[in-house]
């Protein structure tokens, strides 16, 4: 299932041909929550907590889905698996030992929401059936907009975005892979996601001060 999975989203992820250019698409709506947080740790290390803003407005399918493993404990002691810099890390599927974990049935790909899988961006993993995504997720590490419904097929379907510990993907981003058995771009130490679990809605950042402030 890996490889078939690791297949497609290269494949998504090829530089598209060359086409006209497209308008600047409008600012990614904020999260309407609920917010999750996932606690990492490499070894004894701490890496630090990523929180992730839900669009249950724009994803309430995935969103459901993503919840209930969430209050199961399935994330509790997975790992990130799939670190490719430039692109995204994956997790959510495997244990330290590289063992799938059961899931649930797969559901319905959202990916029509209009969100796209911008810097930030947490949209589910799946193989090639547009169908088929169950507990893995990813983190978009750049703008990955061939990735979005429409351009390249069905899409991967986005349903958060990253709203406090950005530099805790690009640590875990910038950390050296290898391979193990049949899976690619594995960190050398395991990145753990330690916990994961619902967490209230955090403050809204200050305001800027204004450009040319008054004396």
């Amino acid at each position: 299932m890996l490889l078939a999975l690791a297949l497609a989203l290269v494949q998504a992820a090829a530089p598209p041909a060359q086409t006209a250019p497209q308008p600047t698409p409008p600012p990614r709506p904020a999260p309407s929550g609920p917010y999750v947080a996932l606690e990492v740790t490499q070894g004894r290390t701490a890496l630090g907590t990523i929180v992730i803003g839900l669009y249950q407005d724009k994803a309430p399918i995935t969103v459901d889905n993503f919840l209930k493993y969430v209050r199961a404990g399935h994330y509790d002691g997975t790992v990130f698996h799939r670190v490719i810099p430039g692109f995204m890390i994956q997790g959510g599927g495997y244990t330290p030992e590289m063992e799938e974990k059961p899931t649930r049935p797969p559901i319905r790909n959202e990916a029509r929401n209009a969100l796209r899988n911008s810097r930030g961006a947490v949209a589910m993993a799946r193989i090639d059936d547009p169908d088929s995504a169950t507990s893995q997720f990813f983190i978009n590490l750049r703008d990955n907009h061939s990735l979005d419904f429409g351009i390249r097929g069905a899409g991967y379907a986005v349903f958060g975005e990253v709203v406090k510990g950005m530099e805790v993907v690009d640590r875990i981003a910038a950390l050296p892979t290898t391979s193990r058995g049949p899976h690619q771009n594995v960190p050398e130490v395991s990145v753990v996601i330690r916990r994961a679990h619902e967490v209230p809605a955090p403050p809204p950042a200050p305001a800027a001060p204004p450009a040319n402030p008054k004396p």
